[in-house]
């Protein structure tokens, strides 16, 4: 049995909130701390930021690639979810290894786990040195992206079922400061490394803007791309024409600048704010199959039609229209 501390806070938390909104730490969506390739990676990289220097050193094994990344969401997720829940959270972490497959939409078959305990070695084996503040603390610190994992229990097939994952203290902390941000769920079907890492830039720089603009240089130099400009460019124009990022939309502009934009904003209506990525993920959870950028402007023209009531709440009364909406 596990020993609960003197303060009678338990030493480890257990992941068991099913629909935690996904999340990432502010750290790691701004700075380029995950491999884009798909063959192990082991070159030294330093990026330099304003004041910010982070320097990432890989393992043996590989620098811990984007899609291994998807540990640490889906840990920060439900942390994140217990904290907004009132519930007393650890950096030591126990969670179902069918849990997290399916919740980071991955195939549960006998490879898949192969390939989780292949990720977990790489997360652990990736040293970060940097001096990044999370919450209101700057220090310049060196640690892996997890501290340790550990497989507690094995089917007979050899599977894992249980895995412990204890968090750094710096990831912890971003944590604990609520320096994290809401992902869309699709953020998990793309399936190409820099899809998700410009889909990452998008949610950190552009968020709930209009627009926000880069040029090509600098994207590629947050995207932490080893391909030259020229090649990453061209890679940028492909996404573009797929069109396939969650909630953004990619255009070329003149001098060599990529303008991201919102897709299908509603209108600014005065009296209601725009919805966070949470109510929105909520949203899409609750009306399946349904657009929601649609629901969204239906209910506003019901909200003017009715009279503009004042609201306390406004993204609480969107989903509680939303619920009567979907029973039609």
């Amino acid at each position: 049995m596990t020993a609960i501390p003197q303060s009678g806070m338990r030493d480890f938390f257990v992941c068991d909130l099913f629909d935690a909104s996904p999340k990432a730490d502010l750290g790691s969506m701004e700075h380029p701390m995950f491999s884009l390739s798909t063959r192990p990676d082991r070159t030294i990289r330093s990026y330099v930021r304003g004041d910010v220097e982070v320097t990432v050193t890989p393992s043996v094994r590989g620098r811990a690639t984007i899609h291994d990344k998807d540990i640490l969401i889906y840990c920060i997720s439900q942390l994140m979810a217990a904290v907004n829940a009132g519930r007393t959270i650890s950096r030591k972490l126990t969670l179902t290894a069918h849990d997290l497959l399916v919740a980071v939409r991955r195939d549960t078959g006998g490879d898949s786990y192969t390939r989780l305990r292949e990720a977990f070695e790489r997360l652990a084996g990736t040293r970060i040195t940097t001096n990044i503040v999370t919450g209101d603390e700057e220090t310049t610190s060196g640690f892996g992206l997890i501290e340790a994992w550990e497989i507690v229990r094995k089917t007979r097939g050899g599977r894992m079922v249980s895995v412990t994952v204890t968090l750094s203290e710096w990831l912890f902390r971003a944590v604990t400061a609520k320096s994290v941000l809401t992902l869309s769920r699709d953020y998990f079907s793309l399936r190409k490394p820099l899809e998700r890492r410009v889909y990452e830039i998008a949610r950190k720089h552009c968020g709930n803007q209009r627009e926000w603009r880069v040029t090509v240089g600098t994207l590629h130099e947050k995207a932490g791309s080893d391909a030259p400009v020229r090649v990453f460019r061209a890679a940028v124009r492909k996404m573009i024409a797929a069109d396939n990022l969650p909630d953004y939309t990619l255009v070329e502009d003149d001098g060599d600048v990529i303008r991201f934009s919102r897709k299908r904003l509603v209108e600014d209506v005065p009296g209601l704010p725009a919805f966070s990525t949470d109510t929105l993920d909520q949203a899409r959870n609750m009306a399946p199959g349904f657009d929601v950028y649609a629901l969204e402007a239906e209910w506003r023209a019901f909200w003017v039609t009715a009279g503009r009531q004042k609201l306390t709440n406004p993204d609480k009364a969107f989903l509680g229209w939303l619920r009567g909406r979907v029973k039609r």
